[in-house]
Formats: structure tokens, C-alpha cells, sequence
């Protein structure tokens, strides 16, 4: 009697210390939800780096594209061209040919500003060239120079590429920013995969142990009352005793394949240790009923869908015009007005200019090409052709494909609510046949039948909740639409390229 309060004190103390140590272990994890994984995965995860990389692409080139449309500043020229050999020279009077030496030193510079005329096709010049000849034999000096010169190319009936470009360039750059954002959903639903995994073999992994503990209970109790009433079977010890042994068994499988499925989700979501991580299974779905022409409305707007379609139909359109103006006569306007002089020394080469004016028109005009043109042509028009129906064969099977997974998503809400009350009465009665069974009112074979049923119907409702969710983000790609919180989806695509600069 003495003993028994030191006993209960040392209880006491053993029971805080686990107390306290089981808090320090709640504090030391990492609670993981199926939102914050998303979300981490959309931060962190290689592909979602790569889907950054592959809008900066894009963004480079729209750049690019739009630099077509300034105008540039260039220099070109030659340097140190030296020439000595012989060399043929015409008589302007009697139009007798000589051959010559020739020992000179050439050198020349071209300052241009150039600006493409994008309607149009042509190219405006704004040029001064400086020219310097070094003849050695004759030990004389000459510069030639342009020192102001205005010149435009304009091609007639030619083919426009910067027009095409300035159709399908902006088209080109916004798909990107749309496929950036359907990335960011893929990336969401390999998540949710991956989040559902680790959270089944999670579950199967806590039911395990709480198996394990029960039967272990469940033989020491009857052990006991084997020993001491002899109110128990030995048939039934054994068979507890076997259970035990199977439950340990699974604990240790189940154990292995959790840590194999959470180092596969953080390596997803670049996450550098999965030992500390907790899943925290949804609470519950939210209760949504989405109209399919909502989502298809949103589809043609938002996504890529539409803006490909037109790109295709474009391109189509574009080899098209590409044959036609390849056909019958090409010209070619030719304009330069402005200065030049010529002299001895470089500044008497920019006195006393002389006005220079070069007009004309180049052209080449095929007489017969056994109709290679017109089979061009006629090719154009023909993948034109296959291009429209392909597009509004692609429109008919979009829509059905939206029709048929708003109608699936619709029915898994109430899927997930059957799944839950089947868990809730499984679990129910697993409570139940336990209690029976420490009573003596139920065989071994019966609790393990309601063990088993409860272990089912838990696994039915987390792999409804991942039907559920994989169908939520694949309608969340599809309509690039936020339908629980009825906003469009969005990214500050300036701060995005401007942190990969």
C-alpha cells in the first residue's frame, strides 16, 4: 500500500512525458493538403519550370516578331579588300578592250536605317555611304561618298510574310500564355494523383497499425481469459494469434509502400524530404453542379482550343496565298534619291553634291512552267479544304467531350456522398462487431469480415475523392475557369518572364 502512490506517480510522469513527446512529433511534421500540394507543385515542380521556360520561348519570340516592325539601325561594309591582278578595261571611244594591272586597296562603310512597311511589304531606307579606293600604281587617292540617300523596295504582287505575321504573331503568343495556364492544370491533376496515392497507401497504412493493435489486444485479452475463466477456445487463441501475425505483416507492407508513394509525390512537387510529411485527407467536396454550356462557353473563350483552330485554319490560308502570288509575273519597284560626289580627299568628297536618282522596275514573268504553279495551287487549295473540315470535325468532338465529362463530373458528387455513408456505417459496425466479439457473441471470422468491409469501403471513398477532384481540375483546364470561386484562371505573365530575364 505504500508503493501504490509512488506507483501512480511515476504513471503520471511517464504518461506527460508521452504526452509531450507526441506533440513535439505533431509540431515536428509537415501537414500536407491536396490544395497546398497543388500549389506547391506549381511553384517548385520541374514542369512547371519547364512550362516557364517554354512561355519565355515564346515571349522571345513575339519580341522578335514585334522588332520586325521598328526600325533598325545597321552598318555593313568592307574592310581591306586588296586586289592585284590584271584586269580587262574598255576604250569609251573606240570600244577596244586592254588588260591592265590593277594594285588597289578598296574599302567601304553603309550607315542605314531601315523600316519595314508592314502593309505593304517594302522596306524604307535612310543610307550614307563613304567609298575609299587606293590605286598603288597610279599613287592616287579617291573617295567616294553618298552622303544622304533616301531608297524604298516595294515587291509588286508578291507574297506579304510580315502582313501574315502580324495576323498570326499576337495569335501565336496568347496561345502560349493560355497553354501555360492549361500546364499549370495538368500539373494540378498529376498532383491530385499522386496526392491520392500517397494518401490511400497513408490510410492503409494507419489501418494497419490500428489492426495491428486491436488483434493484439484482442489476444491478450483472450489469452487472459483462456488462462483464468477458460471461457475461450484454444482454436479461437490460435486463430487470434494468426490474425496478429498477418496484421504485423501488413503493417510492414503497408508502411514500405506509404514511404514509396510520399517520395514519389514530393519528388513531384520538388520537395527535398519526405520523412516529416502528414497527408491531410479532404474534409469534404464542395457541393457543385456545373452547366456544360457554361463550361463550353468558357472553353471557346479561354482555352487553347479556339485559338489553334483559327491558327490552323490561318496557316492554311497562308501557303494558300503563298502559291497564288508565286504564280504569273513578279516585279519588283525600285526607288533611290539623294547625293554623291566624288574626291581626292575625303572632304572634297562631301562638297559641291551632285543630286543622284536611281527609278526602276526589275520583273520576271514565266512563259510556260507545264502548269508547276497552277499544281501549287491547286495543292494550297485542297489541304485549305482538308484543314476547314478537319477544324469542324475537331469543334463537333471538343463539344461532345465536354458534354460527356460535365455529365461525369455532375455524378461523382453523388458518388462521393454514398461512398462516405457506406464508410460511416462500416466503420459503424466494425465498432460494433468489436464490442460483440470481446463479449463473446462473435467469432473471429466474423469481426475479420467486418474488419475487411470497413477497410473497402474506406479505400472506395478516398478513390471517389480522387474521381472527384481529377474530374474537378480536368474541367478546370478544359474552361481555363475557377468554378468554385466563379473566377476566370490567370497568371502575372510580365512578373513571370521578367524573373527568368
Amino acid at each position: 500500500m505504500k508503493k501504490k502512490p509512488i506507483h501512480l506517480i511515476w504513471l503520471v510522469l511517464t504518461g506527460l512525458w508521452g504526452i509531450s513527446g507526441i506533440g513535439y512529433a505533431q509540431a515536428d511534421k509537415t501537414f500536407l493538403s491536396l490544395e497546398r500540394a497543388i500549389l506547391i507543385a506549381k511553384e517548385r515542380s520541374p514542369w512547371a519550370q519547364m512550362a516557364r521556360f517554354t512561355l519565355m520561348r515564346q515571349y522571345w519570340n513575339h519580341r522578335s516578331y514585334k522588332a520586325e516592325l521598328l526600325p533598325s539601325l545597321n552598318l555593313s561594309g568592307n574592310a581591306l579588300n586588296y586586289n592585284r591582278s590584271i584586269v580587262d578595261v574598255r576604250d569609251a571611244g573606240t570600244g577596244q578592250i586592254s588588260y591592265v594591272s590593277n594594285n588597289s586597296l578598296a574599302n567601304t562603310v553603309l550607315l542605314s536605317i531601315d523600316q519595314n512597311i508592314p502593309f505593304l511589304g517594302g522596306t524604307l531606307s535612310l543610307e550614307s555611304y563613304l567609298s575609299h579606293l587606293e590605286q598603288f600604281d597610279y599613287d592616287k587617292t579617291t573617295f567616294n561618298t553618298n552622303p544622304l540617300a533616301l531608297s524604298y523596295r516595294q515587291p509588286l504582287r508578291t507574297y506579304n510574310s510580315l502582313k501574315w505575321d502580324m495576323k498570326t504573331a499576337p495569335l501565336v503568343y496568347e496561345q502560349a500564355k493560355r497553354a501555360y495556364l492549361e500546364s499549370m492544370q495538368t500539373i494540378a491533376i498529376q498532383t491530385t494523383s499522386l496526392f491520392f496515392s500517397a494518401l490511400s497507401a497513408q490510410s492503409n497504412y494507419e489501418k494497419s497499425l490500428a489492426t495491428y493493435n486491436d488483434r493484439k489486444d484482442l489476444f491478450n485479452n483472450a489469452q487472459n481469459r483462456f488462462e483464468l475463466l477458460g471461457t475461450v477456445m484454444r482454436s479461437e487463441i490460435l486463430q487470434l494469434e494468426l490474425s496478429l501475425l498477418n496484421a504485423e505483416m501488413s503493417v510492414n507492407t503497408s508502411k514500405l509502400n506509404m514511404e514509396t508513394q510520399l517520395f514519389n509525390l514530393c519528388l513531384y512537387l520538388g520537395m527535398t524530404s519526405h520523412t516529416r510529411v502528414e497527408l491531410v485527407q479532404p474534409s469534404e467536396v464542395p457541393q457543385l453542379s456545373i452547366s456544360a454550356d457554361l463550361v463550353l462557353d468558357k472553353a471557346l473563350t479561354n482555352s487553347t482550343h479556339a485559338l489553334k483552330q483559327n491558327l490552323k485554319l490561318q496557316q492554311s490560308q497562308r501557303a494558300l496565298a503563298q502559291a497564288k502570288s508565286a504564280k504569273g509575273l513578279q516585279a519588283t519597284l525600285s526607288a533611290h534619291l539623294g547625293f554623291s560626289q566624288t574626291g581626292d580627299r575625303i572632304g572634297e568628297a562631301y562638297q559641291n553634291l551632285r543630286e543622284r536618282e536611281v527609278v526602276g522596275i526589275s520583273f520576271r514573268l514565266p512563259i510556260y512552267d507545264w502548269e508547276m504553279s497552277k499544281g501549287k495551287v491547286k495543292m494550297a487549295q485542297a489541304d485549305l479544304a482538308v484543314t476547314q473540315t478537319e477544324i469542324e470535325q475537331a469543334d463537333l468532338e471538343f463539344r461532345q467531350d465536354i458534354t460527356t465529362k460535365v455529365v461525369r463530373f455532375n455524378n461523382q458528387l453523388r458518388q462521393c456522398e454514398i461512398s462516405a455513408r457506406a464508410k460511416s456505417i462500416a466503420e459503424e459496425r466494425y465498432k460494433i462487431s468489436k464490442n460483440r466479439f470481446e463479449n463473446g457473441m462473435l467469432t473471429v471470422t466474423e469481426l475479420n469480415t467486418a474488419q475487411n468491409e470497413y477497410d473497402a469501403a474506406l479505400s472506395q471513398y478516398i478513390n471517389q475523392l480522387q474521381v472527384f477532384w481529377s474530374a474537378y481540375y480536368e474541367l478546370q483546364k478544359i474552361a481555363l475557369y475557377d468554378f468554385i470561386h466563379k473566377i476566370d484562371l490567370s497568371a502575372d505573365f510580365n512578373k513571370i518572364v521578367d524573373n527568368l530575364k
